[in-house]
């Protein structure tokens, strides 16, 4: 697992740098049939990351966000790739740095290994069984993370959210939290930060899609913390003919 883990992360460097070679430029931005964004660096990304899962000894189905029609169905063993090439395309747009790359390999339904890279910023986060989970620092330092428990009785719980996804709903259910202090932060960057003990908890009640979560859900739970349902039910990639998740929280302990 481990020698997979940083091939992996090799491939996500390489989309990185396609990435930010886009991010340096005057692009075009389109708009997808869902009504989300796309840019050149999208396209990028997701040619690199493909060609490098092809090539490794073991071959996977790839389901990638720029390429779901190319999904073949769960392999052998349960087992298939799931991809977000720029994970905050939006972010990448308004070029505020919080967008990230996204990698994960999902088996029995439940990500055993993921990939998250930070381009602009120069940091990833990797995690996989066994291994247990890491922060990698620009200047390639590696630290292990872990996620820092349930706030003690009466301090504040610490909140990320989206920031381009508020809603009233949102705001009625952080008041069951009791006292709390919300950051907004885009990307799958929100769970990594839950992961290395940053923050507490992060909720998404509304639509995401099984990309956008699954690399850095192997992140979170393998530095020790969960990703359930508003049912408190395991967020599971079992079925990826259903792409959309349904409403979740990321929480900072077991």
């Amino acid at each position: 697992m481990r020698e997979l883990l940083e091939q992996v992360l090799a491939i996500a460097k390489d989309a990185d740098r396609a990435i930010m070679a886009v991010y340096a430029r005057e692009f075009d931005v389109t708009i997808k049939e869902d009504n989300s964004p796309l840019t050149e660096a999208d396209r990028a990304a997701h040619q690199v990351i493909r060609r490098g899962l092809e090539a490794l000894s073991t071959t996977l189905p790839i389901l990638s966000e720029e390429d779901i029609e190319g999904f073949s169905g769960v392999g052998k063993e349960g087992c298939y790739w799931l991809v977000d090439p720029l994970d905050g395309t939006k972010e990448f747009i308004k070029r505020n740095d919080e967008f990230t790359v996204n990698i994960a390999l999902i088996e029995h339904g439940a990500p055993i290994l993921g990939v998250v890279t930070a381009p602009a910023l120069g940091v990833a986060y990797i995690a996989a069984d066994g291994m247990g989970a890491f922060r990698i620092d620009a200047d390639g330092q590696r630290h292990v993370i872990q996620v820092t428990g349930k706030p003690s009785p009466g301090s504040a719980w610490r909140v990320l959210g989206s920031r381009s996804h508020a809603s009233p709903a949102l705001s009625a259910w952080l008041e069951t939290l009791g006292a709390y202090e919300i950051q907004p932060m885009g990307s799958s960057l929100k769970s990594c930060l839950i992961a290395e003990g940053k923050a507490d908890v992060y909720p998404r009640l509304g639509p995401t899609s099984l990309w956008d979560t699954a690399a850095a859900h192997a992140v979170v739970r393998y530095a020790g913390g969960r990703i359930e349902t508003l049912e408190g039910q395991p967020l599971s990639y079992a079925n990826p003919d259903q792409t959309l998740n349904p409403s979740f929280v990321v929480w900072g302990y077991s």
